[in-house]
């Protein structure tokens, strides 16, 4: 019988892509490091998953897709498997509740969300062409009594009730969980076995959340097969200032372009602190470890001009939008901060109109001074004729002198938007309520 070794620390190695991972801090645990290195000196099968629990992944989701593509341009082939099954249960991980259950239809048209926004992640050509696989495809016509006689045998509840996501869950009298969320494990150990039936997998990697996951699966192709794989579970991704990463003023940073626009997208990037910028540079990007030296050497000799950011911001968003969204993106940049609003585009304003910029709409005629109160760009009609009278207003980058000024889209950019500035910083996007 093949034994296989968990660690939860790295040791030295010399396998290039095992170096590249760690180089990057994408190695947050792993079975048997000095094995896998040799195991991955000849290409290989390997597998993340992810559960469809929304209709688009978020930004924390780039480091395992962004680590499958690294393994794919390394000569090996990634099989990214959506959860059409697991995401039915719902994953206990490190949750305080019980999940709430979609319906199959819901869980099912999340799934072909994410299948096509992670396809352009990955290349479908080539000896290393990665598969998508869905696991509910070897999971819904299996019977109750075969998942328990040929999955759950290989199973001690002993050992599942000390796992992190389990134990945690049952120290808490007033949630428990139950066991429709207790047998997640048993599912993914599952994905696990089948696709190393399947496709001679022998390497899952995820989220070091799932560690506990993980090695149920690496367990049971071992009883099941009798054979050696292997386990990688990549960082969760934190800020230095101990705030949650990916989130906004405005909600979760989504990969999803209707979600997030491209132009705040950008901007989520642009904004990283200095304390977080090597870490994001790393794991976010593909740039050389000299490159991203010779960027923290810049960002530490002239902090103000921010080029870290800057090329980080562009990186992320050429991998996630293309090249073209990155255009916009900058082009919106420069026009907000730099005053050139006509370089604006319909669809730029579009974007502004999701997420980049505050927004309401108002009609031709409308006073000006209502409507910034409306916008909540004054308190007050007395306060928003204070700031017109001492120039402090302006609409499409023009100083507006007249308090008694009605709005006009007949001005505005393509007849249906105008943009607020209120002193230096302030910005609001007006959009024609009569478009439609």
């Amino acid at each position: 019988m093949v034994r296989t070794r968990f660690l939860a620390t790295t040791q030295p190695m010399s396998n290039a892509l095992l170096d590249e991972l760690s180089w990057r801090g994408l190695i947050s645990q792993s079975s048997d490091i000095d094995r896998l290195g040799e195991h991955l000196d000849e290409g290989r099968t390997l597998y993340c998953g992810f559960d469809p629990t929304a209709d688009s992944l978020h930004i924390g989701s780039l480091v395992p897709l962004l680590t499958l593509r690294r393994f794919q341009e390394m000569g090996h082939r990634p099989i990214l498997v959506l959860g059409g099954a697991t995401g039915l249960i719902g994953d206990p991980s490190f949750r305080d509740d019980e999940r709430n259950l979609n319906s199959a239809d819901i869980v099912g048209s999340w799934v072909e969300s994410l299948r096509r926004q992670v396809e352009p992640f990955l290349s479908f050509e080539g000896e290393c062409s990665a598969i998508i696989a869905n696991n509910l495809d070897w999971t819904q016509e299996m019977s109750v009594i075969s998942f328990l006689r040929d999955v759950g045998k290989h199973f001690s509840v002993n050992a599942m009730i000390q796992r992190e996501s389990v134990k945690t869950r049952l120290e808490r009298a007033d949630q428990g969980i139950s066991y429709t969320e207790f047998s997640y494990m048993l599912l993914q150990g599952m994905d696990y076995l089948e696709l190393a039936r399947r496709h001679d997998c022998t390497l899952q990697i995820g989220g070091s959340d799932q560690w506990g996951n993980i090695v149920s699966g690496v367990d049971l192709v071992r009883r099941e097969l009798s054979k050696e794989v292997f386990a990688i579970t990549l960082p969760l991704v934190t800020k230095a200032d101990g705030t949650k990463f990916g989130k906004t003023a405005g909600g979760a940073v989504w990969i999803d372009p209707r979600k997030t626009s491209p132009y705040s997208f950008y901007q989520f990037w642009l904004n990283a602190a200095d304390a977080d910028v090597e870490n994001y540079l790393k794991l976010f990007t593909f740039l050389s470890q000299a490159e991203v030296s010779e960027l923290l050497e810049e960002m530490q000799a002239a902090p103000e001009k921010r080029s870290a950011q800057l090329r980080l911001a562009r990186e992320v968003t050429r991998i996630v939008h293309g090249q073209a969204n990155l255009e916009s993106a900058e082009r919106i940049t420069q026009a907000i901060f730099g005053g050139e609003l006509a370089e604006l585009t319909r669809d730029d304003f579009e974007q502004l109109t999701l997420d980049g910029l505050d927004a309401s709409s108002a009609a031709t005629g409308d006073g000006l001074l209502s409507v910034m109160v409306e916008a909540g760009l004054a308190k007050s009609v007395g306060e928003a004729r204070k700031l017109v009278q001492a120039g402090g207003v302006r609409i499409n980058g023009e100083v507006v002198t007249d308090h008694q000024q009605a709005i006009d889209f007949g001005t505005g950019f393509y007849g249906s938007y105008l943009v607020l500035r209120r002193g230096k910083k302030v910005h609001h996007l007006l959009v024609n309520s009569k478009n439609d």
